[in-house]
């Protein structure tokens, strides 16, 4: 799924702390217009990213999507704003994952990824229902966020791992090896 070097990540097209819809709709929705203006063929979202404003602005802006490609994610709850609490159990990332595809509009998403692996779940279990989803036809390719080499071997006994999305800048490069595997 070739896309371009630049994406656009719709995680601040929302409100304050990430939560609920944007101060000012109108330029959110002409931010995301302009995206395939400027050659932005990639948009990476989530279903906690309002929770679920992010992907209904980015279907009522873009969809039908055409070239463009919309990622998302599920794994982390919202209680409130600026809060993200890590939630793995299989029915919900599930439930989670049907429920973004309906919110962009699109009989399959190109790339789901867990937000988060979650530590009071048992992670076969996790990685199990990102198979079921691949299986089911959810989900065409399937990714990690902020895992650890030994995390993406363990998931991809269960799924090919097309994405890994760690935390990696000038600042911080915890994730250097992750980068280099």
């Amino acid at each position: 799924m070739p896309v371009t070097r630049l994406g656009f990540g719709g995680m601040r097209i929302t409100g304050e702390g990430v939560w609920g819809p944007p101060a000012d709709r109108a330029q959110a929705l002409a931010t995301l217009k302009r995206l395939p203006e400027i050659g932005i063929d990639f948009i990476d979202t989530a279903d906690s990213y309002g929770p679920s404003t992010s992907e209904e602005l980015i279907r009522e802006a873009l969809h039908p999507y055409g070239r463009l490609r919309v990622a998302t994610k599920a794994g982390l709850t919202r209680p409130g704003p600026g809060r993200w609490d890590t939630r793995g159990a299989p029915d919900y990332l599930v439930r989670q994952a049907h429920g973004s595809r309906e919110r962009l509009g699109v009989a399959r998403i190109d790339l789901w990824q867990l937000h988060r692996i979650d530590p009071a779940v048992p992670r076969n279990e996790q990685f199990a229902a990102i198979r079921s989803l691949i299986d089911g036809g959810v989900i065409r390719h399937a990714g990690l966020s902020e895992v650890t080499i030994e995390e993406i071997e363990a998931a991809g006994q269960y799924f090919p791992v097309a994405t890994v999305q760690n935390r990696y800048n000038l600042a911080d490069r915890s994730s250097e090896a992750v980068l280099d595997y």
